[in-house]
């Protein structure tokens, strides 16, 4: 190589440097643009090693947003590449994610009537049906609806999905899920009414577990739970999960579903009931992990069940906590704690 070429050869690779240092600061720049540093709270309680294959037991929870009246329903929205989440007495969902932080979703999200009223009016749990359309548990509405407009440009519009049973009006759907074949569940207790079970508009003599088949009628699965509230499916979908939010009998409940999503049997999963009235908190939303563990919101937090009933541990975060979901990768499991919205990194 001649003293000219080793020259021209010196300059290429100078400026082949300097631009991949320029790219490398811009990264740099952006990266420092969206990571933040949360403020933490709780802890992790590890009561079964097999907790440990799931979360690492000094993994921080951290606090993403506060000020809110009562969080409850989030759900992992990978349009946004973001959660969104109720806060249900302010009518209101929110969206967080990590480059934007916290604003409005969608408002109102669960009450659409003009009348002023009180109580919990706002959308619960929410959920994604097959098509990926946002599907709504609204209180104030006292229906299942799913929301007329896309994921990206969120509109107050709904369509109800499911209102009645035998001609009587729910009292205030509480959680929803669906099936992969787009079989609808849900709770039906009655927190979303001003004097909730003495309320005089409440219709049905009890507080129930229902499904509707796509272009079916709606079912009844159980009416004697007390205070039905959260609800899962296994990944297999042959086991349905549902939480009682009752203080006298804190419980999960497990239904054995044949492949038309007939109820085979059932039993009580877990109690907690004692250990309810120690630690703040009580049976309420959850998540089934691709292991087959619950993530079920309970006493102190967020209680970890394995498929037999074991409590393997509790993500404990200093907070009445609501719900939970996890994002589509399980890398992180979010957490809505009473004016909380939490997270914690999952192994």
């Amino acid at each position: 190589m001649s003293r000219n070429q080793i020259a021209i050869a010196s300059l290429f690779y100078i400026a082949s440097f300097l631009s991949c240092k320029t790219q490398a600061q811009k990264a740099n720049s952006m990266e420092s643009k969206v990571s933040k540093t949360y403020q933490t709270t709780g802890s992790i309680e590890v009561l079964d090693n097999g907790l440990l294959k799931l979360i690492d037991a000094n993994s921080p929870i951290q606090i993403l947003a506060t000020g809110f009246n009562w969080s409850e329903g989030p759900l992992w929205v990978k349009e946004i590449n973001g959660v969104i989440f109720s806060d249900v007495p302010e009518n209101t969902v929110y969206k967080w994610t990590e480059a934007d932080s916290i604003s409005v979703y969608l408002k109102p999200s669960g009450y659409t009537d003009t009348i002023p009223r009180g109580g919990e009016m706002g959308s619960n749990g929410l959920t994604l049906s097959p098509d990926r359309k946002l599907v709504l548990a609204q209180h104030g509405n006292r229906a299942i609806a799913q929301m007329d407009a896309s994921l990206k440009s969120p509109k107050a519009k709904f369509i109800n999905l499911a209102e009645k049973y035998m001609g009587k009006k729910f009292s205030s759907p509480n959680d929803v899920i669906f099936s992969k074949n787009g079989t609808l569940f849900f709770t039906d207790p009655p927190y979303g009414l001003v004097k909730q079970q003495n309320d005089p508009n409440k219709e049905l003599e009890f507080n129930g577990v229902f499904m509707k088949k796509p272009g079916g009628q709606v079912e009844l699965i159980d009416d004697k739970v007390s205070r039905p509230n959260g609800i899962a499916l296994s990944k297999d979908e042959s086991k349905l999960y549902v939480a009682s939010s009752d203080p006298s009998k804190a419980i999960w409940m497990e239904y054995s579903l044949d492949a038309n999503f007939k109820v085979t049997s059932s039993k009580e999963l877990a109690n907690f009931t004692a250990l309810g009235r120690k630690v703040r908190g009580l049976p309420d939303g959850m998540k089934v992990h691709s292991s087959g563990n619950l993530f079920a919101t309970g006493p102190g937090g967020v209680v970890i069940i394995d498929p037999m009933g074991k409590h393997l541990g509790t993500i404990l975060t200093g907070r009445a906590t609501s719900n939970c979901a996890f994002d589509d990768d399980e890398k992180y499991l979010y957490m809505t704690a009473d004016d909380y919205l939490l997270r914690v990194k999952m192994k």
